[in-house]
């Protein structure tokens, strides 16, 4: 289904509690080059993991106002399970903007499954809602879905883009419950249930005990853009925006050239939303 009513060269808004959006604001950015982005890093507020459902819903629903007022957006990619799986039907009730969310892809998943064993590594805060407990009880379809928070994965894949040092035994530590080996058989899938966890995604397969199918979300996210706002128009060249920062705080250098390679132009002008 299209939207009617979308200019020719939309305007997208991807937003994030912080950088792990950046996985799929590239993914959609190869479905619809000709658009115009707008990346946004709720950095204020990071790490939404330890946020209350009230404390994320009152904060992402006043911040996407503002942002929908000042950039006029045809479309808000919330990329985040977090905040997705919070805040969705709040900001489809408050706003007539069509959101394409991220949630746990537990449905392919379990499909694609063959030893019928996947883990679901997500926040805190992803794996406890009654979203992800729901998206289980009506796809599972007789896989055995295990859930595992990460306390410390989305702040590692952080690190890892602003050049700080990596630990990959604590990497190590924090993915080793997803491989469960029983019962003659061994889980053979991972739902990748955060955008910041494709940023690691070379760390997990060489620090994996087995190899198993790692499932990014951000190409289904892409896809489903491609659905509401259709094929790309003739312009084949985005037209995309410095990052806005809602702290303010100016990257560094390091984390700049990370964004750049991303393809955000003048990654260094942060923009100072609500905080």
């Amino acid at each position: 289904m299209n939207f009617t009513g979308v200019r020719a060269q939309p305007t997208i808004l991807v937003f994030d509690s912080g950088l792990g959006g950046l996985t799929v604001f590239r993914e959609t950015v190869k479905a619809r080059p000709d658009a115009r982005y707008l990346y946004v890093a709720d950095d204020a507020f990071f790490p939404y993991s330890g946020r209350s459902e009230a404390e994320l819903v009152e904060r992402v629903v006043a911040v996407m106002g503002e942002l929908i007022a000042d950039h006029t957006p045809d479309l808000v990619v919330i990329a985040c399970n977090t905040a997705s799986t919070a805040v969705l039907s709040p900001l489809r009730a408050r706003y007539k903007v069509p959101f394409v969310g991220t949630v746990p892809a537990i449905k392919p998943a379990c499909a694609a499954s063959k030893s019928k064993r996947i883990s679901v590594l997500g926040t805190e805060g992803t794996v406890r809602r009654e979203y992800t407990q729901a998206l289980i009880r009506d796809f599972a379809k007789g896989c055995d879905v295990k859930l595992i928070g990460s306390a410390r994965l989305a702040t590692i894949a952080e690190a890892g883009l602003r050049a700080e040092p990596v630990d990959e035994r604590e990497i190590a530590a924090e993915i080793a419950p997803c491989f469960v080996d029983g019962d003659g058989r061994r889980t053979d899938t991972v739902v990748l249930a955060c955008t910041h966890y494709p940023l690691l995604l070379g760390r997990l397969s060489a620090l994996a005990p087995w190899p198993v199918a790692w499932i990014d979300p951000a190409p289904a996210i892409a896809r489903r853009v491609l659905d509401l706002l259709g094929k790309p128009g003739n312009n084949a060249k985005p037209i995309v925006t410095p990052a806005i920062f809602t702290s303010g705080r100016k990257p560094a250098p390091a984390l700049a050239r990370a964004l750049a390679d991303f393809g955000l132009e003048a990654p260094t002008a942060a923009i100072t939303q609500s905080s």
